[in-house]
């Protein structure tokens, strides 16, 4: 079996390949180039690296949100371009989820956040829990946007060692070394941001459990609304609210 992972859900872009629980190549970059430049460029490295023929994967599995707004649809439309053209199934990875994965197998909670501006993270809290040989990953609380003060607030209440990973750590680290009262950690280099490897192995497990859809159902996952889009409805409620002052001062 082999599962094909994109994620460009962040400023990390990311392509890999893993075929029977084996990663056999991963290709990261997180630098200031938009995903546009990126993700089709390493995509064909890859493939010659690996001299893979693309019709022979079995899904493509994508980080299906939340995360950036342009990353998510830049990565929605590669991988449903070539579900399309290649007629195959695509595993919608929830991003957290993909971003937990990283910490495979720990004891501790896992908290990823990704930065979402104005005191907000997408987050969710995972745990791993023995399953046969392996582990099998619990969402304690599923991935939402909240503001960072709650998802404190919600560790703290739970009393257990939690580890947090993600772009929203650094942007967020003097609230956590205030606030949180019970232990926690911070993910290394090579696990703390989102990686193409982990959405193709938790891809892997979700593939097993028939949960795919195809190329023309997929969309991504935003969790809330853009900037351009609240503030053209705010826009709009301020125009109402004008229209209705003129009026009542018309009857008047």
């Amino acid at each position: 079996m082999k599962i094909l992972g994109l994620d460009s859900s962040g400023l990390v872009a990311g392509v890999a390949l893993v075929e029977d629980g084996v990663l056999l190549a991963e290709y990261t970059l997180n630098y200031k180039k938009t995903h546009s430049q990126t993700l089709l460029p390493m995509l064909d490295e890859l493939k010659n690296m690996l001299e893979l023929d693309l019709d022979s994967i079995d899904a493509i599995a994508i980080a299906a949100g939340p995360g950036s707004f342009t990353g998510l649809r830049i990565g929605a439309a590669t991988a449903k371009g070539l579900g399309l053209a290649l007629d195959k199934p695509l595993i919608e990875v929830p991003t957290l989820e993909g971003l937990a994965y990283n910490m495979f197998g720990t004891d501790r909670l896992v908290c990823p956040i990704m930065d979402a501006r104005r005191n907000q993270v997408y987050t969710g809290i995972y745990r791993f829990i023995p399953e046969g040989t392996g582990f099998s990953m619990v969402a304690l609380e599923e991935q939402c946007a909240k503001d960072i003060r709650e998802v404190i607030a919600r560790l703290n209440e739970m009393q257990r060692e939690v580890i947090f990973l993600g772009d929203g750590v650094p942007v967020y680290s003097q609230i956590l070394a205030e606030e949180m009262h019970v232990n926690y950690y911070l993910a290394p280099a090579a696990n703390n941001r989102q990686r193409a490897a982990s959405v193709a192995s938790l891809g892997e497990v979700l593939y097993k459990q028939g949960r795919t859809v195809t190329a023309a159902e997929h969309r991504p996952e935003y969790l809330r609304k853009s900037q351009a889009e609240r503030e053209q409805e705010e826009k709009a409620m301020q125009e109402q609210a004008a229209k209705l002052l003129s009026e009542q001062a018309v009857e008047v």
